[in-house]
């Protein structure tokens, strides 16, 4: 074997040897930064897309003029389940409701966990068709016990929902109404409300950032 086919074997036997070291760290490198853009956009306790995520896909729906309705609910007493049972099995009821939420059949396109207790879904539709979600998404908590890691929770929900009535109507819009709609629902100890502009305008609208 000629001296210059030994060096280029040698050559490659280097680089080979190299790319076999680097991989595994570039697998890693890759695996970390899948993990990270994941988290960026999703919740860590239910695994289900965060507010921003949630936001993403209704400036994309408003943006396409699909007709879509917002449904938000948070959860009756939530805080009473975490006080007196604990933050594990808080968080396990928010991973159980999550589920049930994510299971929803269409026209139910995203459920989201915006925060706390709360979540929301994004409906493509009709208004029928957000009335019908926001019904099922009350039914799906309330219709049997959920099962946490020490027992059974009975659990109800606060619902609210509104839906692209007119053209240009924002995101800040459209969760506005939601959320005014879900503060008529508690103040009636639960349930399922509409947003209504003649009965819901004046309804208190809790303080958030919608950006």
């Amino acid at each position: 074997m000629s001296q210059i086919v030994q060096q280029m074997l040698t050559c490659a036997g280097g680089i080979l040897a190299g790319l076999a070291l680097a991989a595994p760290l570039l697998w890693r490198q890759q695996r970390a930064l899948m993990r990270a853009r994941w988290a960026a956009t999703h919740d860590d306790i239910t695994g289900l897309p965060n507010r921003r995520l949630f936001l993403t896909h209704l400036r994309a729906a408003l943006a396409d003029n699909t007709p879509a309705g917002v449904v938000l609910l948070d959860l009756n007493n939530f805080k009473t389940v975490n006080d007196t049972l604990g933050h594990e099995v808080g968080n396990d009821l928010l991973d159980q409701v999550g589920r049930r939420l994510a299971s929803l059949p269409r026209p139910m396109r995203i459920a989201a966990r915006l925060s706390g207790d709360e979540f929301a879904l994004l409906v493509t539709g009709d208004r029928e068709d957000t009335a019908a979600a926001a019904n099922a998404a009350w039914q799906a908590i309330a219709a049997d016990s959920i099962r946490v890691v020490n027992g059974d929770l009975h659990v109800t929900a606060s619902v609210g929902y509104t839906h692209t009535h007119h053209p240009n109507v924002s995101t800040r819009q459209l969760l506005t109404q939601a959320d005014s709609a879900m503060y008529e629902a508690k103040t009636a100890d639960g349930g399922v409300r509409e947003y209504l502009p003649h009965r819901t305008a004046t309804a208190r609208s809790r303080d958030r950032q919608r950006h």
